[in-house]
């Protein structure tokens, strides 16, 4: 026994008062070890039905994110507290600090600050789809500082959580699955309407990915320039991708105006030329 205590107080490095044995490596060792099996146990509970829905999912991913922090945390202190670090010491120690580094620091304590934000708050969770500066992006992850999200282009995009909270922000799937869309085209003056507006609304219905839940409306918009304007609105749930599913609508809406003989015309200019009739 005498042995083993020689061996766990045996002294690894000493810095001042400090003084770092075996011991204190197994606390912490033990102390991260249990932190992690909890957090994994955690993850597992809250996340053990599969077929959850995604805005569920996100909510829980927030809250998991919340307690996953605060654990560490404690468990940080505790570490220290057992190194006979005084918190109360080091919070009033660190006070001064804490507002020198928050000064010459303040984009990323905003940062930190935008992160709890959206962590609490709930308003943007994880696999929300975002329109942020024009870009489409979905959301992968709500870290303290940054998010991860991808791009239509399967890029991944790492950025400040500042610019989330502070900027305008369009949260497509935020209170539905689905979202309305609409696609416009032309056609030429004399053209039937009522068969445009058939082979309009045809198009979306035969598209797998568009809701046909009678919310699908082909109208006439207006009177241009060179044709009569239409177009087709239509709900999806596939709001990341929806250009692929507006692609396929419009090559159908094209191969039905050919086989109906339906004109798409193009801008023309009428020039007229009158002679002087000075000379």
């Amino acid at each position: 026994m005498k042995t083993l205590h020689e061996i766990l107080n045996y002294e690894i490095f000493t810095y001042k008062d400090f003084v770092f044995t075996l011991n204190s490596g197994l606390v912490v060792i033990i102390a991260f070890s249990i932190t992690r099996i909890l957090l994994w146990l955690i993850k597992k509970i809250m996340f053990r039905k599969k077929d959850m829905d995604y805005s569920k999912r996100g909510s829980l991913n927030s809250v998991y994110q919340i307690i996953s922090y605060v654990m560490w945390i404690v468990t940080i202190l505790i570490v220290l507290e057992s190194f006979g670090v005084k918190i109360t010491v080091l919070w009033a120690g660190s006070a001064a600090l804490l507002v020198g580094v928050g000064l010459g620091l303040q984009s990323t304590f905003n940062d930190f600050v935008s992160g709890i934000i959206l962590l609490f708050e709930g308003s943007i969770k994880v696999g929300d789809i975002l329109e942020v500066d024009h870009d489409i992006i979905r959301i992968q992850k709500i870290g303290l500082r940054t998010s991860e999200a991808i791009t239509r282009d399967d890029i991944v995009v790492i950025m400040p959580n500042s610019i989330i909270t502070t900027n305008k922000v369009i949260n497509w799937s935020h209170q539905s699955k689905k979202t309305r869309f609409r696609i416009k085209v032309g056609v030429a003056y004399g053209s039937d309407i009522d068969l445009v507006e058939k082979l309009l609304f045809e198009s979306a219905v035969e598209h797998p990915e568009v809701e046909n839940d009678g919310m699908i409306k082909a109208r006439f918009v207006d009177f241009g320039n060179s044709s009569l304007d239409f177009e087709i609105l239509f709900y999806s749930k596939n709001i990341f991708r929806i250009e692929n599913v507006k692609s396929d609508i419009r090559k159908t809406i094209n191969r039905k105006f050919v086989e109906n003989k339906v004109t798409i015309p193009f801008p023309q200019v009428d020039l007229h030329i009158r002679s002087d009739q000075t000379k």
